[in-house]
């Protein structure tokens, strides 16, 4: 028996211990301490991590290597920003392939599952589904509307295809319409998500009306808006290196002070490669936060927030797991 040791981290914080091993599975539960002989591996050792907002559909565009602009509307807003005109002219084979190397420099990286927006109706659940025929990384797919309106007949194929909805913002819609969409998931019990408050303020009572499951950003709300949104126990995916790139102001302080559900998430492809644990690493540079809450933004939280099931089951790591070097968080080890 082979076995892996250091701090391991539970759902409960982290402990000093042992896995041990055959054909590179956990056999035995953890034990605490040292391991009965040389381990293989010494580091944090965690389970595989969950990158909990892609769009990984403009991946392509990174490859590309063009200047982009640090404007979100001009960049990003739909449906005229520069990556929606790009993915218009783009081949569907161009838009798989970037997929593809995306997903894998999430499985190199230690990523076991994304939540991806899909833009592009059901088309684009199609294109995202085709390009993870041979991948073993698990997908939570938000899809979208073709248009910023209410249809029902498209709404239920969506539905049919994929695990809920995720939108651009309130922002982006007549409030009725986004009210009929928002209304029709609920119904369906499928996960309804929305950017809110990214680069300006957005009504929280409106957003909450639409009672989410998830909001993407926030980093614009006031302090009065994150107080409702964690009484309403709404977790908050924030996405560090984009807003680098925006030069976007954050407000994570006061997302520390009131206690928001937080989860890391990589923002769109163009711009960034999908590892969640360089997300890690900027909000490290923070100090807001210990290395156990960012560790457990990117792996326990996640995976409840998402309703994801593939490891853990009390104090094990039951999953995939991986083992990072403390100080750089590179990857040394990971269980296959």
């Amino acid at each position: 028996m082979d076995y892996i040791s250091g701090e391991i981290l539970t759902k409960d914080g982290f402990i000093t211990g042992h896995l041990g091993l055959q054909d590179n599975e956990m056999v035995n539960e953890m034990g605490k301490g040292t391991p009965p002989k040389e381990p293989i591996a010494k580091g944090l050792i965690i389970p595989t991590c969950v990158n909990a907002h892609t769009h990984l559909g403009d991946s392509f565009i990174r490859f590309q290597h063009l200047q982009l602009p640090r404007n979100v509307k001009e960049l990003v807003a739909p449906p005229a920003g520069l990556k929606h005109r790009l993915l218009k002219q783009a081949k569907e084979q161009e838009i798989l392939e970037g997929i593809q190397k995306s997903l894998m420099e999430m499985s190199i990286a230690g990523t076991s599952c994304f939540c991806d927006f899909r833009e592009g109706g059901v088309l684009g659940i199609y294109q995202i589904r085709k390009a993870m025929k041979r991948c073993s990384i698990e997908a939570v797919i938000l899809s979208r509307p073709s248009q910023m309106t209410y249809d029902k007949t498209e709404l239920d194929r969506l539905l049919e295809n994929s695990d809920g909805i995720g939108l651009s913002s309130i922002s982006d819609w007549e409030p009725s319409e986004i009210e009929k969409l928002a209304a029709h998931v609920r119904k369906k019990k499928k996960l309804f998500a929305l950017h809110a408050s990214e680069v300006e303020r957005e009504d929280i009572d409106c957003v909450l009306e639409l009672k989410p499951n998830l909001l993407i950003h926030m980093i614009a709300a006031t302090q009065s808006d994150l107080e409702k949104v964690s009484e309403a126990a709404i977790p908050v995916v924030i996405c560090p290196r984009s807003y680098l790139f925006f030069r976007l102001k954050h407000n994570l302080e006061l997302m520390k002070k009131t206690g928001v559900t937080l989860l890391l998430g990589t923002d769109n492809a163009m711009i960034n490669n999908p590892d969640v644990l360089e997300e890690v690493k900027v909000l490290q540079k923070t100090k807001l936060f210990s290395l156990e809450e960012l560790l457990t933004t990117v792996t326990y939280t996640p995976r409840k927030a998402l309703n994801l099931d593939d490891c853990i089951q009390g104090r094990d790591l039951s999953g995939k797991y991986i083992v990072l070097e403390r100080d750089s968080l590179k990857q040394i080890y990971a269980s296959k």
